[in-house]
C-alpha cells in the first residue's frame, strides 16, 4: 500500500505499456460492437509531472520525454500516433506537464459505446481517481483489490473486453499471483484479451514465471520485453515486459516495428535490447531476440 506511481509516471515502462495498450484498443475498435476495459490497478489516472514527487526522480525525462523529442521512423510513428496524440492532448500548450495513467489514456481513446471499469485499492488514490471521472457515465471507479476484480467483474456484460493487470510488484510472490490470477480470469472470460505487465530486474524469477504461464490451459500468449540497461550492479528496474493473452493477429508484426525503435530511443547504455516472441501458440519461438 506504499507504492506511488507518481514517482515513475511516464518512464520507459509506461511508454511500452501504454503504446501497446493503445494498439490493443485500436484493434478492438475495428468492430462497431462495444467493449469494456478492466483496469485492475488503476492508480490516480492523471499525473502532474511538475509535482515534487515526479521532479524528485525525473523518470519521465528518460521515457516519454525522450520519445516526444525523438525522430521516429514513419511506420513506427503511425503505430505510436494514438498514444502520442492522447499524451499531447493533455499538454495543449506544448511541453510536458501532464501524463495519463492507464485509465485516463483508455478514456481518451474510447468511443461513445465503450466502457471502462477502473479498480484501485489505495484509499487516497481511489478518491483521486473517483474525482477525476466524477460524472462520467462511461467510467466506473471501484474501491477494490484488483486481483479480486478478475473474478468479480468478469465476464463483462458487453462480452468483449480488454483486461489490464498492472500491479506494483511491491510484495513477494507477485509473479506467481499474476499467473494464478490470469488462469482464474481466463476460465471466466476466455474470449477476452489480457495485457499483463511485469518488471524485469536482476533477481526477477522470469524463467519460473514463463513456465507457470506456459503450464496454463491458455492457447495463445505473446510476450514483449524491453531492456534499457545492463543489470551489472543494478538492484532496480532494468526493463519491463508484457504478456498479451489472445493478442490481435497483427500485434507481433507491430511489435517488430515498435520495439527496436523504443530500444533505440530509450536505452540508457549499449546493453539495451528488445524481443517479441510467442510464449505459447502461433509457432512458439525460443524467446531469443528477433
Amino acid at each position: 500500500m506504499n507504492y506511488r506511481h507518481i514517482y515513475h509516471a511516464g518512464n520507459f515502462a509506461d511508454v511500452l505499456k501504454h503504446a501497446v495498450m493503445a494498439r490493443l484498443i485500436s484493434y478492438m475498435q475495428k468492430k462497431d460492437a462495444a467493449f469494456r476495459v478492466l483496469d485492475t490497478h488503476a492508480g490516480i489516472g492523471l499525473y502532474d509531472l511538475s509535482s515534487e514527487e515526479a521532479q524528485k526522480t525525473g523518470e519521465w525525462r528518460e521515457g516519454i520525454g525522450k520519445l516526444l523529442a525523438a525522430e521516429i521512423p514513419a511506420e513506427a510513428q503511425a503505430l505510436l500516433q494514438p498514444y502520442l496524440t492522447a499524451v499531447q492532448a493533455l499538454n495543449p500548450g506544448g511541453g510536458m506537464r501532464f501524463y495519463p495513467g492507464s485509465p485516463k489514456l483508455t478514456r481518451q481513446l474510447m468511443r461513445p459505446q465503450d466502457r471502462l471499469s477502473a479498480m484501485e485499492l489505495h484509499p487516497e488514490d481511489h478518491a483521486r481517481l473517483a474525482r477525476l471521472f466524477e460524472g462520467d457515465h462511461h467510467v466506473r471507479v471501484t474501491h477494490l483489490d484488483g486481483w479480486l476484480a478478475l473474478g468479480a467483474h468478469l465476464p463483462p456484460k458487453e462480452r468483449r473486453g480488454l483486461v489490464l493487470v498492472d500491479p506494483p510488484f511491491e510484495e513477494a510472490g507477485e509473479y506467481e499471483r499474476m499467473a494464478d490470477g490470469v488462469s482464474k480470469a481466463y476460465r471466466r472470460f476466455s474470449g477476452g484479451t489480457y495485457c499483463l505487465w511485469y518488471p524485469i530486474k536482476k533477481s526477477a524469477p522470469l524463467n519460473e514465471f514463463y513456465e507457470a504461464l506456459q503450464a496454463l490451459d491458455i492457447p495463445k500468449m505473446l510476450c514483449a520485453e524491453l531492456i534499457i540497461k545492463s543489470d551489472r550492479g543494478e538492484a532496480g528496474l532494468i526493463g519491463s515486459g508484457l504478456i498479451i493473452v489472445n493478442p490481435p493477429f497483427t500485434l507481433k508484426e507491430e511489435l517488430h516495428v515498435l520495439l527496436p525503435v523504443l530500444r533505440e530511443v530509450l536505452a540508457q547504455d549499449r546493453f539495451g535490447s528488445q524481443r517479441a516472441f510467442w510464449l505459447k501458440g502461433e509457432g512458439k519461438s525460443s524467446g531469443k531476440n528477433e
